[in-house]
């Protein structure tokens, strides 16, 4: 059985994430999408609340799984037998970034984990999770880039939430 990884932290998750998501759950058997618990970060929304999102955003995708994960991605990896994980790439910018740690996750995998990167649909080139949180900040519309469901839970964070996470 063929089987991925997609991480991320999905802060929220948007149309970039689900069309690199979608994409790849047509190449694999089982994709799991697992979102960071970042302590280090300070997101807009909880792991929870990331995880529900995801999986109502993916409900139609049979062979995708979501669930979270905290610390090294490798050992997250080795505990579920993944080899595979999937980045998304929208520029150059992202590819070296990404290239970094596709290495650094090779090395200390001892080769037991690859990279596959995917370029974004054209379409979604320009988004990002960062962006869709400064638009709703500033009361903009996010409709085009998030499904309906998470720009009203983006909305309700504003609203209820002054600290202006971006």
């Amino acid at each position: 059985m063929k089987k991925a990884v997609y991480p991320g932290s999905f802060d929220p998750v948007t149309y970039g994430h689900i069309d690199v998501i979608t994409r790849a759950a047509k190449m694999f058997d089982v994709l799991t999408v697992s979102v960071l618990d970042n302590k280090r970060k300070q997101a807009l929304f909880s792991v929870d609340e990331r995880v529900r999102m995801l999986k109502e955003a993916l409900k139609d995708l049979p062979n995708v799984e979501v669930e979270s994960f905290s610390g090294l991605l490798v050992d997250y990896c080795a505990s579920k037998d993944i080899h595979v994980i999937i980045r998304g790439l929208r520029a150059i910018t992202d590819f070296e970034y990404e290239l970094q740690n596709a290495q650094t996750n090779r090395l200390i995998s001892n080769g037991k984990v690859d990279t596959v990167f995917l370029t974004t649909s054209l379409e979604y080139a320009y988004l990002s999770s960062s962006a869709v949180k400064e638009i709703a900040c500033f009361k903009g519309d996010v409709s085009p880039c998030v499904p309906k469901f998470v720009a009203d839970a983006v909305y309700d964070k504003y609203k209820d939430d002054s600290r202006g996470i971006l």
